[in-house]
């Protein structure tokens, strides 16, 4: 599957309380794709629910910036996967978080990545997602990923040192009005003039000579 040109692979995961803003820098999956609120673990029981929250690749220059390669939904005490680590809880106390399941993440370096993560969605259970791959179910809902091919980092511009601007094509800049070069190019032309003026009066006093000298003869 190709990315495209304007999309971005996902950064991170973490949890976000109901009753709170989303974690700086992440947007929070509110409802499904049918349209209904997404919140997970809210119950009569409990007085607030928590949301699933994104974070996207800000930029590709950074190569060892981590983007998210994988997901898995984990039966709590199952050990994780190796590379794999569990997206954080919400701060706030009064969402709990499910004790039978948990998420996990693989983070990997921009530069290593193969393929990312570019999207989450969730749903009914009974409800199919076109171009999205299952994740597993957890707290009511389907949870499904778009992966494609990771982009690859772009190297950041470099700044020309005087030694490589020397060597650039393009045309040097004027030197400024009364500058040492102008004075010294105005002494070149007037010298220049001087030698030819004295050169055109050497020639023509030669031209004479030369016509004497054919008159004695």
């Amino acid at each position: 599957m190709d990315s495209g040109h304007d999309a971005a692979p996902l950064a991170g995961l973490a949890w976000s309380s109901a009753s709170a803003a989303p974690p700086r820098g992440f947007s929070a999956i509110s409802c499904t794709v049918e349209g209904a609120p997404a919140s997970f673990g809210k119950s009569f029981a409990q007085k607030s629910g928590y949301f699933l929250c994104l974070s996207t690749l800000g930029n590709l220059e950074n190569p060892q910036e981590n983007v998210v390669a994988d997901i898995q939904i984990l039966v709590d005490k199952s050990p994780l996967p190796p590379g794999f680590s569990p997206v954080c809880d919400p701060l706030d106390s009064k969402a709990s978080m499910s004790k039978k399941k948990r998420m996990c993440v693989k983070l990997v370096p921009l530069g290593a990545a193969d393929t990312a993560v570019f999207d989450i969605r969730l749903s009914g259970k009974t409800k199919t997602v076109p171009g999205y791959l299952r994740v597993g179910d957890m707290g009511g809902f389907a949870i499904w990923c778009k992966k494609a091919k990771a982009p690859r980092p772009v190297p950041k511009p470099r700044a020309l040192s005087r030694d490589m601007q020397g060597l650039s094509l393009d045309p040097p800049s004027k030197p400024s009005k009364g500058g040492l070069p102008e004075r010294t190019l105005s002494r070149l032309g007037s010298r220049a003039s001087t030698l030819r003026r004295s050169d055109s009066i050497y020639e023509a006093s030669n031209l004479y000579g030369i016509s004497g000298l054919l008159c004695l003869c």
